[in-house]
């Protein structure tokens, strides 16, 4: 399965001069924040694949204009052919004008989610904006991940989490980790084409989606 994740930063490749060959093979697209609706417009134009998305702590223009064409899995679990996608957007919340949540917040969404997860097959995905906290955040609040969500990737056990929020020019900033858990976690500022093999999500296209809305 072959996957493009998106988020922070625009890029050239995808925007000013699509790059087709580069596209190949990949059937869907992950936003995971803090992107323009005009420009997750254009890439699910050009590609062609469903493009799924999450809220940035910047993206409170979606309110009046919501990337058309896109889909939004904020605060919801859905199916993609039998892979479990979950979406969790915002940041810790820092400022009145910012799509952000206090970590008793976050930790009400995550338990609420993880509840239907856990009632209706699991989670192969996790989607969120903000990182975990201590793995991979910084210490300034604006960019500081969350302990919920550590909490819950070790509950849930998802074969990855794509984040966005750190950007890669912040300093000494990783682009795939290893949770503890086994999650795959991957920093998905920019653009990032995973290649996952087959046998991570043995599930794909052998699941019913039960009660989830599919993708």
């Amino acid at each position: 399965m072959k996957i493009l994740v998106i988020a922070d930063v625009e890029e050239a490749w995808l925007e000013d001069y699509y790059d087709r060959e580069r596209m190949e093979g990949v059937e869907l697209i992950i936003s995971c924040g803090d992107l323009p609706a005009r420009y997750l417009e254009h890439v699910v134009t050009m590609a062609n694949v469903p493009l799924v998305y999450v809220w940035g702590n910047h993206d409170m223009g979606y309110v009046a204009h919501p990337p058309q064409g896109c889909i939004s899995i904020e605060g919801q679990l859905r199916d993609y052919k039998g892979v479990r996608i979950m979406g969790v957007g915002g940041s810790i919340k820092y400022n009145e004008r910012v799509f952000g949540f206090t970590e008793k917040e976050m930790r009400r969404r995550m338990g609420k989610l993880a509840l239907l997860a856990r009632a209706t097959g699991g989670v192969d995905i996790l989607v969120t904006h903000a990182p975990i906290r201590g793995f991979g955040d910084m210490e300034d609040l604006p960019h500081r991940g969350f302990e919920s969500f550590d909490y819950y990737v070790d509950k849930l056990k998802p074969a990855f989490m794509f984040h966005g929020h750190i950007h890669m020019n912040y300093g000494r900033v990783e682009r795939v980790r290893k949770h503890p858990c086994g999650t795959t976690v991957v920093n998905a500022c920019g653009a990032q084409i995973l290649d996952i093999p087959d046998d991570v999500f043995p599930q794909r296209g052998k699941r019913e989606p039960l009660l989830i809305p599919t993708i």
